[in-house]
């Protein structure tokens, strides 16, 4: 029952401008707008559109020593990620990772100057929050913050933001900083989730509407909702916790170990001292069973997740974790899992769709260029 799920602080907006609102991660979330979905996804990709992120959780890890390495250091006890040497105003990737290995969610981690602040995934955000608190509470002050999150992407979302936050123009890629924005007072990275240039705005629930009202004011700004952010960041080769990663896959097979500095690797200053960090190590030496790769069926029929992947002989070989069909490339854009030896761009495999064996071969990830500002 949609009484029973939360609401965003743009939840009115969102009616008012005809969204199609459905229920994600205990939420009402826009599915799409009135543009409808492959129009949003191509705008966003051509201009620029405004994403309702506020479901996502927003904590901050403040030290009791007072000194910010020390937060660093009792997080990289749960990641195998260097937090440590993040510097100032700047953030990273990062996992939240199991005893076996798993991944319990993906999150963006980033140095405050004398905290750290992790946004993570809406439907992980009570455990993850559950598990700092459990890990991290003798070393860090953990606070969760009741704020809204907006994402502005897009080629042409530098621009709008700079005309009216001009500090936004010496930002970089996976940079974060306070800025006003037209009188506001925003947290703002560099980033977001669409293989496009673009900014994640932090703030305060009471000028969510206000703010989301001035950008959509500009002529390059559309709203966007989940349908087209899924098929985006798909395009973008991003993964979907739930779909892509979860508790039962290693980053080694998620093709996530770019995410793993050399700092925490065998030989690094910090090795290891992360859950599952046995298991992690020795696949990065050995490798995995299986991996996450690009997928590229032929025809223009898109495939589903959970579908079947084969070998030439028919043998199952894999599944689908996320699959569209991708207005950008104007085809079918997938992803999954495969076994290793299978794994190498080119190979041509087939994907089960309704009883019918469809060729596909395995292809590079993303599917297309990204545009970050480096």
């Amino acid at each position: 029952m949609e009484e029973d799920l939360f609401t965003t602080p743009l939840d009115a907006l969102h009616r008012e401008l005809g969204a199609r609102m459905v229920p994600f991660a205990g939420y009402a979330m826009p599915l799409q707008y009135q543009l409808g979905i492959m129009k949003e996804h191509l705008h966003c990709r051509a201009a620029a559109g405004l994403f309702d992120v506020s479901h996502m959780g927003q904590v901050q890890l403040w030290p009791l020593s007072g000194n910010v390495a020390d937060a660093a250091k009792a997080l990289e006890t749960l990641v195998p990620v260097d937090v440590l040497g993040l510097k100032p105003g700047r953030q990273r990737y990062g996992l939240f990772t199991n005893d076996d290995g798993g991944i319990l969610d993906d999150l963006m981690i980033a140095n405050r100057g004398d905290h750290l602040l992790l946004v993570v995934n809406a439907a992980c955000k009570a455990d993850d929050i559950a598990h700092m608190k459990a890990h991290l509470s003798e070393t860090c002050r953990i606070e969760v913050l009741d704020r809204a999150l907006l994402a502005l992407q897009g080629p042409e979302a530098g621009q709008v933001l700079e005309a009216i936050a001009p500090e936004a123009k010496s930002m970089r890629f996976m940079d974060v900083a306070d800025l006003s924005i037209n009188g506001i007072d925003c947290t703002v990275s560099r980033s977001g989730y669409t293989g496009e240039d673009g900014f994640e705005i932090s703030v305060a629930n009471e000028d969510t509407m206000s703010l989301a009202k001035t950008l959509l004011q500009h002529n390059s700004v559309e709203p966007i909702g989940l349908g087209a952010r899924d098929s985006l960041r798909l395009e973008a080769g991003l993964c979907l916790y739930g779909n892509d990663i979860d508790t039962g896959t290693t980053p080694n097979e998620a093709a996530l170990t770019w995410a793993i500095q050399k700092v925490r690797r065998n030989g690094g200053d910090r090795e290891g001292g992360f859950p599952g960090a046995s298991r992690i190590l020795g696949e990065l030496t050995d490798g995995a069973p299986r991996r996450r790769v690009g997928l590229q069926p032929e025809g223009r029929a898109p495939v589903r997740t959970g579908a079947p992947v084969l070998d030439a002989s028919g043998q199952q070989i894999g599944h689908v974790t996320s699959g569209v069909f991708g207005p950008t490339i104007e085809g079918p854009v997938a992803m999954g899992y495969v076994a290793n030896d299978h794994s190498e761009t080119g190979t041509e495999i087939q994907i089960e769709v309704r009883g019918k064996h469809l060729p596909a071969k395995v292809v590079d990830l993303p599917f297309i260029t990204p545009g970050y500002k480096r």
